[in-house]
């Protein structure tokens, strides 16, 4: 009898769609009976006079996958997905995972933001201020957070709201 071969393990992998194809991979994925996570949250549009709600992604572009080795190549069957980027710390992974199915879970309102941390290098990306760069300094300032630019040698420190800013490498 030969020996016996072992199955490979299904491995969880952000898969990075195309834009706005969120929810059709996950309908992929579905279809494909993998185990996905796609975190939805409700968003309301006002228009003139009328008022819309409909669910859009947290992330936007992302798609979490739970995916047999042996059926990765059927993820890419549609082109929805951009690239499929392996979860070096599964553990860790999951913990985050539960922790904002949680959150999403509860009903509170929630937005995205960039991590910053002091002295994070940033780029204001809205307002009148667009294009300039700075550093974090101080994120926790719940008015906004506090960047500094270099002007003449000298320090300005300016209030940003955090979803203006765009850290940079």
């Amino acid at each position: 009898m030969p020996p016996a071969v072992p199955e490979p393990a299904a491995a969880w992998l952000v898969c990075h769609t195309r834009p706005r194809c969120e929810k059709k991979f996950a309908a992929l994925m579905a279809a494909e009976g993998f185990e996905h996570y796609l975190a939805l949250v409700q968003s309301v549009r006002r228009y003139r006079q009328q008022t819309k709600r409909f669910t859009k992604p947290l992330f936007p572009g992302y798609v979490f996958a739970l995916v047999p080795a042996e059926r990765k190549a059927r993820i890419y069957q549609q082109d929805l997905l951009a690239r499929a980027i392996p979860v070096p710390d599964e553990a860790a992974f999951l913990r985050q995972l539960a922790d904002v199915k949680a959150i999403v879970a509860s009903g509170f309102e929630l937005s995205l933001m960039p991590l910053l941390a002091k002295g994070r290098r940033v780029k204001i990306a809205g307002g009148p201020l667009h294009g300039l760069e700075g550093y974090v300094d101080n994120p926790a300032n719940p008015a906004g957070i506090v960047i500094a630019v270099d002007v003449l040698q000298q320090g300005l420190l300016v209030k940003v709201p955090a979803a203006n800013l765009t850290p940079l490498p």
